[in-house]
């Protein structure tokens, strides 16, 4: 009769398994061999979990709903169902403290100012949102000069999600407060919450395969096997590292938001009213240009000189050639015999 039983649980478990429609199981192949082999050292080392599995009074479909759910591990020890609730489910019964479900989101900010000292409000404003927050980073820094020491200024800074609102605040009060103009300002808002919880999800669960194929590899014994499991559990490691960047970088972008700000000189400093009447002045702008021609002429003049080692002999040349067409084009003087007078 126990053996009867021992061969009735071992084939139920097989047949679970071989019709549990599980990923790790499609693609490390095992065969039935190794399977009866598992089931066999299974049953003698870890007689709770066979047990747990025939418990069901024979329904191999509500044994089969507790393994897809994740109730037993496959080291043999029952989990309560409470202790694997499914992830996605979890991230989205998340809540925050206001009682409504978390959201994550990604900002930005661009705004756009006009100043009458770019460089000075640049300082004023890198100095305030560093002391407002000390995580905060100025990411990108450049200078464009469009006058005489006038500069556009833009500005890239990476601050606390949880700041961001007073940060922004700030920035759009800042121009009418210190006789500048709010040019315009943008912004942007994607939320990535279906992207974080599915994230979550996967990582919870190429993380749970990982635990399982480890659990299966320290049970094989045939080498074949241990190569396919090897294999399999190194393509799930990286998936799991791929995975991990990505949610790293949503952290990243969900927990930090990027502000960049453009300082612009206002008009007034970009285009001065026009100076007064002033014959000094009109004196000194004939005398500069004066000086101008007189340079260019020079310069004409110097590089004729030395180019004419080349200039006054092309020049002889051609006079020679035309005084020569000129004497070849001459008619030539008719001359007649005058015959002696006879007497």
């Amino acid at each position: 009769m126990a053996l009867s039983g021992l061969m009735q649980n071992s084939l139920l478990l097989l047949e679970l398994i071989l019709s549990f429609n599980v990923k790790y199981y499609e693609m490390i192949n095992f065969n039935h061999l190794f399977l009866k082999e598992w089931v066999y050292v299974t049953y003698h080392q870890k007689p709770e979990m066979v047990n747990a599995l025939s418990i069901q009074h024979g329904n191999p479909g509500s044994a089969c709903r507790r393994l897809r759910r994740g109730n037993y591990n496959f080291s043999g020890v029952p989990v309560p169902i409470s202790a694997a609730p499914d992830q996605h489910q979890a991230n989205t019964n998340k809540t925050s403290p206001g009682g409504s479900p978390q959201l994550y989101l990604i900002k930005s900010l661009n705004i756009t100012m006009e100043v009458k000292d770019t460089q000075k409000v640049a300082n004023e404003l890198q100095t305030w949102i560093s002391t407002t927050d000390p995580l905060s980073t100025a990411e990108n820094i450049n200078y464009e000069q469009v006058g005489d020491n006038l500069y556009n200024i833009t500005m890239t800074f990476s601050v606390q999600a949880s700041l961001y609102p007073r940060i922004e605040n700030y920035l759009n009060t800042y121009p009418p407060q210190h006789s500048g103009r709010l040019v315009s300002t943008t912004k942007s808002t994607q939320n990535v919450t279906g992207d974080y919880v599915d994230t979550q999800s996967q990582l919870k669960n190429l993380r749970g395969e990982q635990d399982r194929l480890l659990t299966l590899l320290s049970h094989a014994s045939v080498l074949g096997d241990i190569l396919a499991i090897d294999q399999r559990l190194t393509d799930v490691e990286g998936q799991i590292e791929q995975i991990d960047v990505h949610l790293n970088q949503l952290n990243g972008q969900t927990t930090f938001y990027n502000i960049t700000v453009t300082l612009q000189p206002s008009s007034a400093v970009l285009t001065p009213p026009p100076a007064a009447w002033s014959p000094a002045a009109i004196w000194q702008s004939a005398v500069g240009s004066a000086l101008a021609f007189a340079e260019v002429l020079a310069t004409a003049l110097i590089w004729l000189a030395v180019f004419s080692i080349y200039i006054i002999p092309l020049l002889l040349i051609a006079w020679f050639i035309r005084r020569w067409r000129r004497m070849q084009g001459r008619p030539a003087v008719a001359t007649t015999s005058i015959p002696p007078l006879s007497d």
